[in-house]
Protein backbone atom coordinates (compact mmCIF):
# COMPACT_ATOMS: atom_id res chain seq x y z
CA UNK A 1 0.00 0.00 0.00
CA UNK A 2 1.71 3.40 -1.11
CA UNK A 3 0.30 6.93 -0.59
CA UNK A 4 0.29 9.71 -3.20
CA UNK A 5 1.27 13.07 -1.89
CA UNK A 6 0.86 15.92 -3.66
CA UNK A 7 3.98 17.21 -5.87
CA UNK A 8 5.45 20.45 -6.09
CA UNK A 9 4.33 21.25 -9.37
CA UNK A 10 6.80 23.97 -9.61
CA UNK A 11 7.53 27.72 -9.31
CA UNK A 12 7.38 27.07 -5.36
CA UNK A 13 3.66 26.40 -5.66
CA UNK A 14 2.59 25.35 -1.75
CA UNK A 15 -1.00 24.31 -2.36
CA UNK A 16 -3.36 23.22 -4.88
CA UNK A 17 -7.08 22.30 -5.44
CA UNK A 18 -9.03 19.10 -6.08
CA UNK A 19 -10.72 20.34 -8.98
CA UNK A 20 -11.92 16.73 -9.97
CA UNK A 21 -11.10 13.24 -9.82
CA UNK A 22 -10.84 11.06 -12.74
CA UNK A 23 -10.85 7.60 -10.71
CA UNK A 24 -12.60 5.90 -7.93
CA UNK A 25 -11.72 3.79 -5.15
CA UNK A 26 -11.85 0.41 -6.40
CA UNK A 27 -10.53 1.25 -10.04
CA UNK A 28 -7.50 -0.11 -10.90
CA UNK A 29 -5.20 2.00 -12.48
CA UNK A 30 -1.96 2.13 -15.01
CA UNK A 31 1.19 3.73 -14.65
CA UNK A 32 0.91 7.01 -15.55
CA UNK A 33 -2.48 7.29 -16.25
CA UNK A 34 -4.22 10.25 -15.20
CA UNK A 35 -5.93 10.53 -11.69
CA UNK A 36 -6.89 13.77 -10.18
CA UNK A 37 -6.93 16.98 -12.06
CA UNK A 38 -5.88 19.89 -9.40
CA UNK A 39 -5.63 23.76 -9.94
CA UNK A 40 -2.34 25.65 -8.78
CA UNK A 41 -2.23 29.00 -8.54
CA UNK A 42 -1.06 29.08 -12.05
CA UNK A 43 -3.10 26.36 -14.48
CA UNK A 44 -5.53 23.04 -14.26
CA UNK A 45 -2.55 20.28 -14.56
CA UNK A 46 -3.72 16.67 -14.51
CA UNK A 47 -1.31 14.06 -12.22
CA UNK A 48 -0.67 10.69 -13.24
CA UNK A 49 -0.19 8.05 -11.12
CA UNK A 50 3.41 6.76 -9.90
CA UNK A 51 2.86 2.98 -9.51
CA UNK A 52 -0.13 0.43 -11.01
CA UNK A 53 -2.58 -0.77 -8.46
CA UNK A 54 -5.46 -0.36 -7.07
CA UNK A 55 -7.21 2.89 -5.75
CA UNK A 56 -8.10 2.20 -2.27
CA UNK A 57 -8.46 5.19 -0.73
CA UNK A 58 -9.25 8.68 -1.47
CA UNK A 59 -8.38 11.42 1.68
CA UNK A 60 -9.66 14.93 -0.26
CA UNK A 61 -12.94 15.51 -1.88
CA UNK A 62 -12.99 17.87 -4.76
CA UNK A 63 -12.81 21.44 -4.08
CA UNK A 64 -10.45 21.20 -1.26
CA UNK A 65 -7.21 22.79 -1.13
CA UNK A 66 -4.18 20.25 -0.23
CA UNK A 67 -1.05 21.52 0.93
CA UNK A 68 2.52 20.55 -1.69
CA UNK A 69 3.79 17.45 0.74
CA UNK A 70 -0.04 15.87 1.56
CA UNK A 71 -1.34 12.46 0.77
CA UNK A 72 -3.98 12.58 -1.86
CA UNK A 73 -4.64 9.10 -2.03
CA UNK A 74 -3.50 5.57 -1.88
CA UNK A 75 -2.48 2.88 -4.00
CA UNK A 76 -2.24 -1.10 -3.60
CA UNK A 77 0.41 -1.47 -5.79
CA UNK A 78 -0.45 -5.96 -5.56
CA UNK A 79 -3.77 -6.05 -5.63
CA UNK A 80 -3.77 -9.50 -6.35
CA UNK A 81 -2.47 -10.75 -2.76
CA UNK A 82 -6.31 -9.57 -1.35
CA UNK A 83 -7.57 -7.29 1.08
CA UNK A 84 -7.84 -9.22 4.84
CA UNK A 85 -11.40 -9.57 6.05
CA UNK A 86 -12.81 -6.66 8.03
CA UNK A 87 -12.74 -7.67 11.62
CA UNK A 88 -16.52 -7.65 13.64
CA UNK A 89 -17.33 -5.99 17.03
CA UNK A 90 -17.80 -9.85 18.61
CA UNK A 91 -13.78 -10.33 17.36
CA UNK A 92 -12.87 -7.30 18.29
CA UNK A 93 -14.29 -7.80 21.57
CA UNK A 94 -13.34 -11.46 21.85
CA UNK A 95 -9.02 -10.58 21.65
CA UNK A 96 -7.50 -11.57 25.23
CA UNK A 97 -4.77 -9.61 26.51
CA UNK A 98 -1.89 -11.35 26.88
CA UNK A 99 -0.63 -12.30 30.51
CA UNK A 100 2.23 -10.42 32.72
CA UNK A 101 4.33 -13.02 32.71
CA UNK A 102 4.38 -13.70 28.93
CA UNK A 103 6.53 -11.03 27.39
CA UNK A 104 5.32 -10.15 23.98
CA UNK A 105 7.38 -7.69 21.69
CA UNK A 106 5.68 -4.22 21.62
CA UNK A 107 3.88 -4.01 18.23
CA UNK A 108 2.59 -7.40 18.82
CA UNK A 109 -0.55 -8.61 19.56
CA UNK A 110 -0.94 -8.15 23.31
CA UNK A 111 1.66 -5.90 23.37
CA UNK A 112 2.66 -2.38 25.49
CA UNK A 113 1.16 0.33 22.73
CA UNK A 114 1.50 4.01 22.81
CA UNK A 115 -0.20 5.76 25.38
CA UNK A 116 -0.52 3.21 27.99
CA UNK A 117 -2.60 0.77 25.76
CA UNK A 118 -2.62 -2.66 24.34
CA UNK A 119 -2.09 -3.67 21.09
CA UNK A 120 -4.98 -5.63 19.76
CA UNK A 121 -5.99 -6.61 16.13
CA UNK A 122 -7.16 -3.52 15.26
CA UNK A 123 -5.75 -0.10 16.74
CA UNK A 124 -4.51 -0.27 19.80
CA UNK A 125 -7.47 -1.30 22.17
CA UNK A 126 -9.13 0.55 25.35
CA UNK A 127 -7.10 2.84 27.58
CA UNK A 128 -5.76 1.40 31.05
CA UNK A 129 -6.96 4.25 32.92
CA UNK A 130 -10.51 5.18 34.17
CA UNK A 131 -12.82 6.88 31.83
CA UNK A 132 -13.23 10.34 32.84
CA UNK A 133 -16.46 12.21 31.75
CA UNK A 134 -18.19 15.63 32.60
CA UNK A 135 -20.67 15.69 35.45
CA UNK A 136 -24.05 16.19 33.91
CA UNK A 137 -26.23 19.08 35.19
CA UNK A 138 -28.26 18.67 37.91
CA UNK A 139 -25.73 15.85 39.74
CA UNK A 140 -24.80 16.38 42.74
CA UNK A 141 -22.41 18.97 43.95
CA UNK A 142 -19.23 17.62 45.93
CA UNK A 143 -18.89 18.57 49.51
CA UNK A 144 -15.84 20.27 51.09
CA UNK A 145 -15.65 16.77 52.73
CA UNK A 146 -15.64 14.74 49.96
CA UNK A 147 -19.23 13.54 50.38
CA UNK A 148 -21.11 14.72 47.50
CA UNK A 149 -24.50 16.36 48.10
CA UNK A 150 -27.60 15.48 46.28
CA UNK A 151 -29.12 18.11 43.84
CA UNK A 152 -32.25 19.73 45.09
CA UNK A 153 -34.76 17.98 43.37
CA UNK A 154 -37.06 20.50 40.70
CA UNK A 155 -40.18 21.99 41.36
CA UNK A 156 -42.67 21.88 39.21
CA UNK A 157 -43.55 25.80 37.75
CA UNK A 158 -46.73 26.73 39.34
CA UNK A 159 -48.90 27.72 35.95
CA UNK A 160 -48.73 31.23 34.89
CA UNK A 161 -51.81 33.01 34.84
CA UNK A 162 -52.57 34.95 31.58
CA UNK A 163 -51.50 38.89 32.00
CA UNK A 164 -54.81 41.00 32.45
CA UNK A 165 -55.15 42.74 28.65
CA UNK A 166 -53.51 46.45 29.23
CA UNK A 167 -56.59 49.16 28.43
CA UNK A 168 -55.66 51.07 25.10
CA UNK A 169 -56.15 54.87 24.98
CA UNK A 170 -59.12 55.46 22.67
CA UNK A 171 -57.11 57.39 19.93
CA UNK A 172 -53.32 57.37 19.12
CA UNK A 173 -51.49 59.69 17.05
CA UNK A 174 -50.35 58.17 13.96
CA UNK A 175 -46.70 56.86 13.34
CA UNK A 176 -44.32 58.44 11.58
CA UNK A 177 -42.63 56.93 8.68
CA UNK A 178 -39.74 53.84 8.63
CA UNK A 179 -36.88 55.82 9.90
CA UNK A 180 -38.43 58.79 11.88
CA UNK A 181 -41.13 56.53 14.34
CA UNK A 182 -42.17 59.10 17.24
CA UNK A 183 -45.36 57.01 18.57
CA UNK A 184 -43.80 53.61 20.29
CA UNK A 185 -46.06 50.34 20.42
CA UNK A 186 -48.79 50.76 23.34
CA UNK A 187 -48.73 54.93 22.18
CA UNK A 188 -45.84 55.86 23.84
CA UNK A 189 -43.50 58.70 22.67
CA UNK A 190 -39.85 58.38 22.61
CA UNK A 191 -38.24 61.02 23.81
CA UNK A 192 -36.28 61.49 26.80
CA UNK A 193 -37.71 62.98 30.33
CA UNK A 194 -35.69 66.42 30.15
CA UNK A 195 -37.19 66.80 26.36
CA UNK A 196 -40.62 65.61 28.00
CA UNK A 197 -40.62 68.29 30.90
CA UNK A 198 -39.69 70.83 27.95
CA UNK A 199 -42.21 70.12 26.21
CA UNK A 200 -44.98 70.41 28.78
CA UNK A 201 -42.72 73.54 30.06
CA UNK A 202 -43.44 75.46 26.21
CA UNK A 203 -46.71 73.36 25.16
CA UNK A 204 -45.96 71.42 22.60
CA UNK A 205 -47.69 67.99 22.18
CA UNK A 206 -45.05 65.51 21.51
CA UNK A 207 -47.70 63.01 19.25
CA UNK A 208 -47.87 65.77 17.01
CA UNK A 209 -43.64 65.98 16.07
CA UNK A 210 -41.60 63.87 13.60
CA UNK A 211 -38.52 63.12 16.21
CA UNK A 212 -34.81 63.64 14.40
CA UNK A 213 -33.25 61.13 17.06
CA UNK A 214 -31.84 57.75 17.07
CA UNK A 215 -35.35 55.40 16.42
CA UNK A 216 -36.54 58.33 15.79
CA UNK A 217 -36.76 59.55 19.18
CA UNK A 218 -37.62 63.73 19.83
CA UNK A 219 -34.75 65.94 20.72
CA UNK A 220 -34.81 69.29 22.06
CA UNK A 221 -34.44 70.72 19.04
CA UNK A 222 -37.42 69.05 17.54
CA UNK A 223 -39.52 70.73 20.87
CA UNK A 224 -37.66 74.00 20.29
CA UNK A 225 -38.86 73.98 16.49
CA UNK A 226 -42.11 73.10 17.28
CA UNK A 227 -42.69 76.00 19.62
CA UNK A 228 -41.51 78.37 17.37
CA UNK A 229 -43.84 77.16 14.71
CA UNK A 230 -41.62 76.20 11.92
CA UNK A 231 -41.35 72.31 13.00
CA UNK A 232 -43.75 70.02 10.48
CA UNK A 233 -46.50 67.88 12.11
CA UNK A 234 -46.03 64.33 11.87
CA UNK A 235 -48.11 62.49 8.72
CA UNK A 236 -49.57 59.40 8.66
CA UNK A 237 -47.54 56.14 7.45
CA UNK A 238 -48.55 55.01 4.10
CA UNK A 239 -49.58 51.41 4.33
CA UNK A 240 -48.53 48.92 2.34
CA UNK A 241 -45.75 47.49 -0.51
CA UNK A 242 -42.76 49.43 -0.71
CA UNK A 243 -43.08 51.23 3.14
CA UNK A 244 -40.03 49.58 4.68
CA UNK A 245 -36.42 51.08 4.49
CA UNK A 246 -34.13 49.05 2.17
CA UNK A 247 -32.37 46.53 4.04
CA UNK A 248 -28.33 46.70 3.68
CA UNK A 249 -26.74 42.77 4.80
CA UNK A 250 -25.67 39.85 4.51
CA UNK A 251 -28.07 38.49 2.79
CA UNK A 252 -27.56 40.56 -0.50
CA UNK A 253 -23.79 39.92 -0.65
CA UNK A 254 -21.63 37.78 -2.13
CA UNK A 255 -18.40 36.67 -0.97
CA UNK A 256 -15.65 35.44 -3.43
CA UNK A 257 -12.89 33.06 -2.15
CA UNK A 258 -9.76 34.45 -3.50
CA UNK A 259 -7.43 31.60 -4.43
CA UNK A 260 -5.83 29.85 -7.08
CA UNK A 261 -5.38 32.58 -10.36
CA UNK A 262 -6.64 35.13 -8.77
CA UNK A 263 -5.07 34.76 -5.44
CA UNK A 264 -1.39 34.56 -7.67
CA UNK A 265 -2.40 37.24 -9.55
CA UNK A 266 -3.49 39.81 -7.24
CA UNK A 267 -0.34 39.14 -4.85
CA UNK A 268 2.25 39.63 -8.18
CA UNK A 269 0.38 42.99 -8.70
CA UNK A 270 0.43 44.12 -5.76
CA UNK A 271 4.10 42.84 -5.16
CA UNK A 272 5.12 44.82 -9.02
CA UNK A 273 3.28 48.10 -8.10
CA UNK A 274 4.79 48.38 -5.13
CA UNK A 275 8.35 47.44 -6.08
CA UNK A 276 8.88 48.82 -9.92
CA UNK A 277 8.73 52.33 -10.60
CA UNK A 278 5.90 52.18 -13.39
CA UNK A 279 5.76 55.03 -16.52
CA UNK A 280 3.74 54.96 -19.27
CA UNK A 281 3.43 56.54 -22.31
CA UNK A 282 0.68 56.57 -25.12
CA UNK A 283 1.01 56.67 -29.12
CA UNK A 284 -2.11 56.94 -31.53
CA UNK A 285 -1.21 55.34 -34.39
CA UNK A 286 -2.61 54.93 -38.14
CA UNK A 287 -2.29 51.27 -39.11
CA UNK A 288 -4.80 51.24 -41.92
CA UNK A 289 -1.63 49.81 -43.98
CA UNK A 290 -1.03 46.97 -41.23
CA UNK A 291 -4.87 46.13 -41.76
CA UNK A 292 -4.43 45.70 -45.61
CA UNK A 293 -1.32 43.94 -45.10
CA UNK A 294 -3.33 41.59 -43.03
CA UNK A 295 -6.15 41.18 -45.47
CA UNK A 296 -3.62 40.12 -48.23
CA UNK A 297 -1.70 38.04 -45.94
CA UNK A 298 -5.06 36.38 -45.17
CA UNK A 299 -5.83 35.74 -49.50
CA UNK A 300 -2.63 33.73 -50.04
CA UNK A 301 -2.62 30.25 -50.32
CA UNK A 302 -0.55 28.87 -47.34
CA UNK A 303 -1.44 31.37 -45.02
CA UNK A 304 -5.54 30.29 -45.76
CA UNK A 305 -5.78 27.52 -42.80
CA UNK A 306 -3.94 30.06 -40.22
CA UNK A 307 -5.68 32.54 -37.56
CA UNK A 308 -4.67 36.03 -38.77
CA UNK A 309 -4.96 39.04 -36.49
CA UNK A 310 -3.73 42.54 -35.96
CA UNK A 311 -2.20 41.07 -32.38
CA UNK A 312 0.35 39.07 -34.59
CA UNK A 313 1.81 42.12 -36.81
CA UNK A 314 1.93 43.78 -33.00
CA UNK A 315 4.01 40.80 -31.58
CA UNK A 316 6.32 40.97 -34.67
CA UNK A 317 6.67 44.82 -34.16
CA UNK A 318 7.87 44.62 -30.49
CA UNK A 319 9.70 41.28 -31.21
CA UNK A 320 12.02 43.51 -33.98
CA UNK A 321 11.67 46.57 -31.41
CA UNK A 322 13.41 44.87 -28.90
CA UNK A 323 16.20 43.84 -31.29
CA UNK A 324 16.86 47.40 -31.77
CA UNK A 325 16.31 48.49 -28.22
CA UNK A 326 17.75 45.06 -26.06
CA UNK A 327 18.53 46.69 -22.62
CA UNK A 328 13.87 46.62 -22.79
CA UNK A 329 13.82 43.01 -22.50
CA UNK A 330 15.75 43.12 -19.21
CA UNK A 331 15.30 42.77 -15.55
CA UNK A 332 16.17 44.18 -12.47
CA UNK A 333 18.42 41.87 -9.86
CA UNK A 334 19.19 44.43 -7.26
CA UNK A 335 22.88 45.39 -7.89
CA UNK A 336 23.05 44.61 -11.89
CA UNK A 337 20.68 44.45 -14.33
CA UNK A 338 20.19 41.35 -16.52
CA UNK A 339 19.90 42.03 -20.48
CA UNK A 340 18.62 39.00 -22.06
CA UNK A 341 19.28 37.67 -25.53
CA UNK A 342 16.38 35.94 -26.14
CA UNK A 343 12.77 36.87 -26.15
CA UNK A 344 10.31 35.01 -24.15
CA UNK A 345 7.10 37.26 -25.61
CA UNK A 346 4.04 36.56 -22.94
CA UNK A 347 0.81 37.24 -24.19
CA UNK A 348 -2.15 37.91 -21.54
CA UNK A 349 -5.60 36.25 -21.27
CA UNK A 350 -8.34 36.22 -19.73
CA UNK A 351 -9.49 32.84 -18.94
CA UNK A 352 -12.40 31.36 -16.46
CA UNK A 353 -10.07 31.11 -13.85
CA UNK A 354 -8.41 34.61 -14.28
CA UNK A 355 -6.06 36.26 -15.72
CA UNK A 356 -2.73 34.46 -17.06
CA UNK A 357 0.33 35.48 -19.20
CA UNK A 358 1.62 32.18 -20.66
CA UNK A 359 4.47 32.79 -23.04
CA UNK A 360 6.40 31.98 -26.05
CA UNK A 361 9.97 31.03 -25.37
CA UNK A 362 12.50 32.41 -27.39
CA UNK A 363 9.60 33.78 -30.08
CA UNK A 364 12.46 35.94 -31.87
CA UNK A 365 13.66 33.21 -33.67
CA UNK A 366 10.42 32.15 -34.97
CA UNK A 367 9.49 33.02 -38.44
CA UNK A 368 5.86 34.84 -38.74
CA UNK A 369 3.92 31.67 -39.87
CA UNK A 370 5.42 30.39 -36.70
CA UNK A 371 4.88 32.78 -34.84
CA UNK A 372 1.13 32.87 -35.78
CA UNK A 373 0.88 29.41 -35.06
CA UNK A 374 2.79 29.62 -31.73
CA UNK A 375 -0.18 32.06 -30.79
CA UNK A 376 -3.39 30.22 -31.39
CA UNK A 377 -1.99 27.00 -29.73
CA UNK A 378 -1.28 29.52 -26.84
CA UNK A 379 -4.35 31.14 -26.52
CA UNK A 380 -6.41 27.90 -27.16
CA UNK A 381 -4.78 26.18 -24.64
CA UNK A 382 -5.46 28.86 -22.20
CA UNK A 383 -8.86 29.16 -22.75
CA UNK A 384 -9.56 25.60 -22.00
CA UNK A 385 -7.17 26.26 -18.70
CA UNK A 386 -4.97 23.39 -19.70
CA UNK A 387 -1.55 25.52 -19.83
CA UNK A 388 1.49 23.76 -18.48
CA UNK A 389 2.98 25.66 -15.22
CA UNK A 390 6.67 26.42 -17.30
CA UNK A 391 4.79 27.77 -19.94
CA UNK A 392 3.67 30.41 -17.46
CA UNK A 393 7.13 30.70 -16.22
CA UNK A 394 10.29 32.69 -17.37
CA UNK A 395 8.80 35.24 -19.67
CA UNK A 396 10.81 38.48 -20.65
CA UNK A 397 8.25 40.93 -21.90
CA UNK A 398 4.69 41.09 -22.04
CA UNK A 399 1.69 42.44 -24.73
CA UNK A 400 -2.16 42.34 -23.46
CA UNK A 401 -4.66 43.17 -25.82
CA UNK A 402 -7.13 44.96 -24.43
CA UNK A 403 -8.83 45.83 -27.79
CA UNK A 404 -10.57 43.24 -27.88
CA UNK A 405 -12.72 44.48 -24.98
CA UNK A 406 -13.70 47.48 -26.65
CA UNK A 407 -11.38 49.78 -24.54
CA UNK A 408 -8.25 52.28 -26.19
CA UNK A 409 -5.58 51.41 -24.30
CA UNK A 410 -4.64 51.09 -20.79
CA UNK A 411 -1.90 51.90 -18.31
CA UNK A 412 -0.93 48.11 -17.49
CA UNK A 413 1.07 46.55 -14.65
CA UNK A 414 4.43 45.00 -15.27
CA UNK A 415 4.82 41.19 -14.43
CA UNK A 416 6.94 40.34 -11.56
CA UNK A 417 10.49 40.69 -13.16
CA UNK A 418 10.05 42.20 -16.73
CA UNK A 419 10.74 45.60 -17.76
CA UNK A 420 7.79 46.64 -20.44
CA UNK A 421 4.69 45.43 -21.03
CA UNK A 422 2.39 47.10 -24.02
CA UNK A 423 -0.98 47.67 -24.31
CA UNK A 424 -2.66 47.07 -27.55
CA UNK A 425 -6.27 49.25 -28.19
CA UNK A 426 -8.89 48.70 -30.29
CA UNK A 427 -8.85 49.71 -34.16
CA UNK A 428 -11.59 52.00 -34.68
CA UNK A 429 -12.17 54.11 -38.03
CA UNK A 430 -11.31 57.72 -37.19
CA UNK A 431 -10.91 61.34 -38.85
CA UNK A 432 -7.40 61.39 -39.69
CA UNK A 433 -5.15 63.62 -41.36
CA UNK A 434 -3.92 61.68 -43.95
CA UNK A 435 -1.15 63.59 -46.79
CA UNK A 436 -2.72 66.86 -46.35
CA UNK A 437 -6.62 65.61 -46.04
CA UNK A 438 -9.14 64.63 -43.30
CA UNK A 439 -9.63 61.07 -44.41
CA UNK A 440 -11.30 58.09 -42.47
CA UNK A 441 -8.58 56.12 -41.22
CA UNK A 442 -8.16 52.93 -39.01
CA UNK A 443 -6.00 53.88 -35.76
CA UNK A 444 -5.50 52.60 -32.40
CA UNK A 445 -3.62 53.57 -29.51
CA UNK A 446 -0.72 51.52 -27.52
CA UNK A 447 -0.04 51.97 -23.97
CA UNK A 448 3.98 51.30 -23.06
CA UNK A 449 4.75 50.83 -19.33
CA UNK A 450 8.29 50.17 -17.91
CA UNK A 451 10.26 49.64 -15.04
CA UNK A 452 11.88 53.50 -14.85
CA UNK A 453 14.87 51.85 -12.95
CA UNK A 454 15.70 50.06 -16.10
CA UNK A 455 14.36 52.33 -18.87
CA UNK A 456 14.50 56.33 -18.98
CA UNK A 457 11.76 58.37 -20.98
CA UNK A 458 14.38 58.44 -24.09
CA UNK A 459 14.70 54.80 -24.41
CA UNK A 460 10.92 53.64 -23.52
CA UNK A 461 10.17 56.57 -26.21
CA UNK A 462 12.35 55.12 -28.80
CA UNK A 463 10.81 51.61 -28.46
CA UNK A 464 7.45 52.74 -28.39
CA UNK A 465 7.78 55.00 -31.46
CA UNK A 466 9.70 51.75 -33.23
CA UNK A 467 6.51 49.83 -32.33
CA UNK A 468 4.41 52.63 -33.95
CA UNK A 469 6.70 52.58 -36.87
CA UNK A 470 6.25 49.39 -37.68
CA UNK A 471 2.41 49.09 -37.37
CA UNK A 472 2.33 52.45 -39.97
CA UNK A 473 3.69 50.89 -42.81
CA UNK A 474 4.94 47.45 -41.77
CA UNK A 475 6.10 46.92 -45.75
CA UNK A 476 8.53 49.78 -45.02
CA UNK A 477 9.93 48.68 -41.40
CA UNK A 478 11.05 45.20 -42.77
CA UNK A 479 12.80 46.99 -45.72
CA UNK A 480 14.61 49.06 -43.67
CA UNK A 481 14.96 47.49 -40.29
CA UNK A 482 15.83 43.83 -41.41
Amino acid sequence: MREFPLPDLGEGLTEGEILKWLVQVGDVVELNQPVVEVETAKAAVEIPAKWAGKITSIFHDEGTVVDVGSPIFAVDTDPGAGDLPEPSAASLAAVEIAPAEGAVEPGLIGGPAPGGRTAVLVGYGPKTGAAKRRPRKGAGVPAANGVPVAAPAPVAPEPVRAAPEPVRPAAVAPAPRSGGSTVAPGGLVLAKPPVRKLAKDLGVDLRTLTGSGPLGSITRDDVHLAASGSATAAEPAPVGPGTAAPAFGPDREQRIPVKGVRKLTAQNMAASAFTAPHVTEFLTVDVTRSMKALDRLRGRREWRDVRVSPLLLVAKAVLLAVGRHPMVNSTWAGDEIVVKEYVNLGIAAATERGLIVPNIKDAGRLTLRELADAMTALVQTAKTGRTAPADMSGGTLTITNVGVFGVDTGTPILPPGESAILAFGAVREMPWVHKGKVKVRQVTTLGLSFDHRIIDGELGSKFLRDVGDFLADPEAALLGWT
